[in-house]
């Protein structure tokens, strides 16, 4: 209500209690102008009231909510079922426009106000994430491996000669059929073992790049986000690889903006070295449901591309999703949360290696992850992969357990020995378990008592103990002993046999 129809109400009710009301409802106006005016994440966190005031005025700028709209195109916001109009609070016309997702759309002014404003927050949060440097960011209705496929084919435009992407191996099939979809070929990078870790081999892809030719190379494909025992790639590496070169380097932050460490990495690599596009999910890094990413860069001109590569307009959903979880959390908020995920992954590292000493087993010395670990699992007379299989029976989602059998797996016509592990030759079964964020102390509890009771059930090995199966299979084996300083000394060789274990993701 405007300043008149107050006045109005002051004939109906005393003044007092209209001017409490109208002092009320500027609380929540100056929460809103301040938003427009900075375009910044609030410090505190809204209330869900205040989210939905200002998701109303927004939609009653759409012209599928303007009183007496005659609507005479093949595209009106037309919605049959009122729940559905009601669950996206009366959005319809989705964002963008044909030519570019960022567009503003006549018909759609409030929505188009919506995505400047998620963008921007998007923007500030990955600033306040560790990487202030970020030029640019947009949100893509699309999860993490279709934006990366947007990306290698706006590469292509300015490198139409360029058919190979230099990518070293992480065991996500997303990562591979990205690469493919695009109607490029894939380089596989092998990984090396350094004690426990699976690093990057950057000597390899300087080869690679020599042997390729830089300029038959559209882009080199990082990863940071992964699996245990993988650690992130060796950004700042591959970073001075592409800048001498003239490669783009484009990076797979899947879930990568709620790890400090993750975030060091992309700003060290784009001040050190070059770094075009890094990709991450919206429900992995903000509990938001799956469905969005962001693609972020450090050049403006670029993301601008990237965004009128995307063909046609785009769903409003992971834009709205993302929005309304922002302003909820607030900076602080998100700060909190991001505490209590590297709170949490100290106490699941302390509480696991506890769980796995007590069956025998160690948990795996992987200093480069700060998400995901890993314990051994060498098991009598049955396949790792059960425990697996147990637990996630007992409602135990999110582990892995990868049991290297020597398998060879056809991911999209590329051939893989042991995929699941990020190596054709890691030495050891093990299960992997992350601490993300969301993840509460009470998560951490019950999984460790659930695994406790699984490995009860079952004949363990002493943890460097390596099963009849393996043995039987592969040849020149020798696991990694720790160290008196907790360091694993010994390194590891195992030649394959050609055939491979499952994809062993629970």
């Amino acid at each position: 209500m405007d300043s008149d129809c107050y006045k109005l109400c002051e004939k109906l009710i005393p003044e007092t209690y209209v001017q409490q009301g109208q002092q009320a409802k500027q609380v929540h106006q100056n929460k809103i102008r301040h938003l427009l005016e900075q375009k910044k994440l609030p410090e505190e966190g809204w209330s869900d009231l205040t989210i939905e005031i200002l998701l109303q005025e927004f939609s009653v700028m759409d012209s599928n909510n303007f009183p007496g709209n005659c609507g005479v195109g093949e595209r009106e916001a037309r919605v049959f079922s009122p729940l559905v109009l009601k669950r996206h609070y009366n959005f319809g016309h989705g964002i963008g426009r044909s030519g570019e997702i960022t567009a503003i759309q006549p018909k759609a002014a409030g929505s188009s106000l919506l995505m400047k404003l998620a963008n921007s927050l998007a923007l500030d949060l990955i600033r306040l994430c560790g990487i202030p440097s970020v030029k640019s960011c947009f949100v893509v209705p699309m999860a993490t491996g279709m934006s990366m496929v947007l990306s290698m084919l706006t590469f292509r435009q300015s490198r139409p000669d360029a058919k190979f992407v230099i990518w070293p191996r992480i065991d996500q099939k997303s990562c591979i059929k990205s690469i493919i979809t695009a109607g490029l070929t894939p380089v596989v990078v092998e990984n090396i073992l350094e004690g426990d870790e699976l690093r990057t081999d950057v000597q390899a892809v300087r080869d690679k790049v020599v042997e390729l030719g830089a300029s038959n190379v559209l882009c080199i494909f990082t990863t940071t986000s992964c699996f245990a025992p993988r650690a992130p790639d060796r950004l700042e590496e591959i970073g001075e690889i592409c800048k001498v070169n003239d490669i783009p380097h484009l990076i797979n932050n899947a879930y990568g903006l709620q790890c400090t460490k993750c975030t060091h990495l992309i700003q060290q690599a784009a001040r050190t070295g070059r770094v075009d596009v890094f990709v991450q999910s919206t429900d992995k890094n903000f509990m938001v449901p799956v469905g969005g990413s962001i693609i972020a860069g450090f050049e403006d001109k670029l993301l601008e591309k990237i965004s009128k590569t995307y063909p046609g307009r785009a769903s409003m959903s992971p834009t709205m999703d993302l929005f309304i979880t922002l302003l909820s959390m607030g900076s602080r908020g998100y700060k909190a949360l991001v505490k209590q995920r590297k709170e949490l992954y100290t106490y699941l590292k302390t509480s696991l290696s506890q769980c796995a000493t007590r069956h025998g087993q160690r948990l795996l010395n992987i200093n480069q992850n700060h998400i995901s670990m890993a314990m051994t699992l060498a098991v009598e007379g049955s396949s790792a992969t059960d425990i697996g299989s147990k637990l996630f029976t007992r409602c135990v989602s999110g582990t892995r357990v990868v049991a290297p059998t020597g398998k060879v797996s056809d991911i999209n016509g590329q051939k893989f020995c042991n995929f699941g592990a990020h190596s054709d030759v890691y030495p050891c079964s093990y299960l992997t378990a992350a601490a993300g964020i969301g993840m509460t102390k009470g998560d951490v509890d019950t999984f460790i008592s659930r695994l406790d009771k699984v490995l009860s059930k079952c004949k363990m090995l002493p943890y460097n103990s390596v099963s009849k199966s393996v043995v039987d299979k592969q040849e020149d084996i020798s696991i990694p002993q720790p160290s008196s300083n907790g360091e694993t000394s010994d390194e590891v060789t195992l030649q394959p046999s050609g055939t491979v274990c499952d994809d062993a993701s629970v």
